[in-house]
């Protein structure tokens, strides 16, 4: 992660002291802008934080980063207008809108909008070169640690192997647990998903001599199949020391989402606002990289707030009506 001490100051001074000389809101928009992230020191609060830094800062609205449980919580909150905007991966949306939150089971959140790409969550396994696994086929039978059980992670992967069909023993825990138990030969694998690089898979490089792989073409055109809200994505070769090929596999992508009723002119200004100033944000996190006009096509399963596609389709992407909501 990249911070540097000037931004961390400005986001204290113009976020957590609420601003200090914002403009008057346009008629019709909100007073105040809450953003939905997640636990602190995670990377959607950093993102969320360096988000209302720059809202305060280019359109002189009110807008403040929220600690909060994470995805889940944040669309529900946006769905019953106690936020104003939520950052959340595209699979807790997607079942949100079905009505299969965890929080708010059989309360379809339809008034959720796209606003724009923020970053993606690549799929990953690990295993010690020993093990002789290097694919999801060989896990069949075999020990698996998924993560956090409630993470993304512990979320999909499941998922992902019941698409595929391959029984592992699964277990659930944090990063650091589960490098420790493949060590020690306690488990014969970790599937994860998070930035890349894992923390943790990095420091395995170090220690132990290990393998790393994604899908197979194959086995990602049957999970995309399975799992609408996942996008292909390749970790390149080089991402790891020591590991000089490209892994196919697929990824969740993260976006900042809006509620139907926030004023389309204010959707277009935020799109707009965070789409052109990529260099701002990638002050606050490496991973606000990918945070460009050209990933919106990554979202297939929430639409659009009319603002922000007209954003997008004035810059030549061409948004489908039907990806565009009302």
């Amino acid at each position: 992660m990249r911070m540097n001490k000037s931004f961390l100051g400005a986001v204290a001074a113009m976020v957590f002291c609420g601003g200090i000389a914002h403009a008057q809101a346009k008629e019709g928009w909100p007073a105040d802008i809450k953003i939905g992230t997640a636990s602190q020191g995670g990377t959607f609060a950093i993102v969320g934080s360096g988000l209302a830094s720059l809202l305060n800062d280019k359109l002189g609205v009110n807008a403040s980063a929220e600690i909060t449980g994470g995805p889940v919580q944040n669309v529900t909150l946006l769905q019953t207008g106690e936020h104003q905007l939520a950052l959340s991966t595209l699979g807790p949306a997607k079942e949100a809108w079905d009505g299969l939150s965890a929080l708010a089971p059989g309360l379809e959140h339809h008034d959720l909008r796209a606003l724009l790409p923020m970053y993606v969550t690549p799929f990953q396994t690990i295993a010690l070169k020993s093990s002789g696994i290097s694919s999801l086929a060989d896990m069949d039978g075999r020990r698996v640690n998924f993560g956090p059980a409630t993470g993304t992670s512990g979320t999909y992967f499941p998922q992902i192997y019941d698409a595929l069909g391959i029984k592992a023993r699964a277990s659930f825990s944090g990063g650091a647990d589960a490098a420790s138990q493949l060590t020690d030969g306690l488990i014969d694998a970790i599937s994860f998903a998070g930035g890349v690089p894992i923390p943790f898979f990095s420091q395995l490089t170090v220690e132990a001599d290990v393998t790393m792989f994604g899908l197979t073409e194959d086995e990602r055109a049957k999970v995309l199949a399975a799992l609408p809200a996942l996008s292909e994505f390749t970790i390149k070769a080089g991402t790891y020391s020591g590991h000089d090929y490209d892994q196919p596999t697929v990824g969740i992508w993260n976006f900042v989402l809006a509620n139907a009723t926030m004023p389309e002119d204010l959707a277009y200004e935020i799109t707009k606002t965070v789409l052109e100033n990529n260099d701002y944000m990638k002050q606050v996190h490496s991973v606000t990289n990918d945070m460009i006009a050209e990933n919106w096509a990554a979202n297939k399963v929430i639409p659009f707030h009319p603002g922000a596609a007209r954003y997008l389709r004035e810059k030549g992407y061409e948004v489908p009506d039907a990806m565009i909501g009302h």
